[in-house]
């Protein structure tokens, strides 16, 4: 029963999917599986826990596809998800975060030894990196701001869609982080 299902609409494609299609999954997979990991390592900075992340956020969609509404993208729906899990995964960070830094001092010896290596690479690689940590260390809902509005150029409504604000909201937000960014990297 596999066939070409690149033509069909989202909402036919969630109720294939609900009547047991897996190529309907597939399908799902093929057409949103990047637009979701560049958003969650967008937010996350570490490639392993995107991947990780993207594939719990296509588990968690798929498994309530039936409150999925057919009239909205399922990009934006999906992407609610993922910001979702990537809000979890900050939070579950901060608790470890704060039990690393509890350990006893003996403990110190194996933490130091993962710093990274003297940086060699080229300037344009280290201002990029640089630029990453600045996102990353933005507030949460600034973070998302410039990651949906300035790397996955989502337009203004679908980020408000999205995010569930107005698009009033998302442009004083996208004002704030700029402003915050220019700030952290001294500019």
């Amino acid at each position: 029963m596999t066939s070409d299902l690149s033509h069909y609409s989202d909402r036919d494609l969630a109720a294939l999917a609900l009547r047991g299609r897996q190529d309907a999954y597939r399908e799902f997979l093929t057409r949103y599986k990047v637009p979701v990991f560049r958003l969650i390592r967008s937010n996350v900075g570490d490639e392993g826990d995107a991947m990780d992340l993207t594939q719990e956020s296509f588990v968690a969609g798929f498994a309530a596809l039936g409150r999925y509404d057919g009239e909205r993208p399922f990009r934006v729906w999906i992407s609610r998800i993922a910001l979702n899990k990537c809000r979890d995964w900050a939070r579950r960070r901060a608790v470890r975060s704060f039990f690393t830094r509890a350990l006893p001092l003996e403990s110190a010896y194996d933490v130091a030894g993962d710093s990274p290596a003297i940086d060699v690479e080229a300037a344009d690689r280290a201002e990029l990196r640089r630029v990453r940590k600045a996102i990353l260390d933005l507030p949460g809902n600034l973070r998302e701001i410039i990651v949906l509005r300035g790397i996955e150029e989502l337009s203004q409504a679908e980020t408000a869609e999205m995010l569930g604000v107005s698009e009033k909201s998302v442009e004083t937000r996208l004002y704030r982080a700029r402003a915050k960014l220019r700030a952290m990297l001294g500019e």
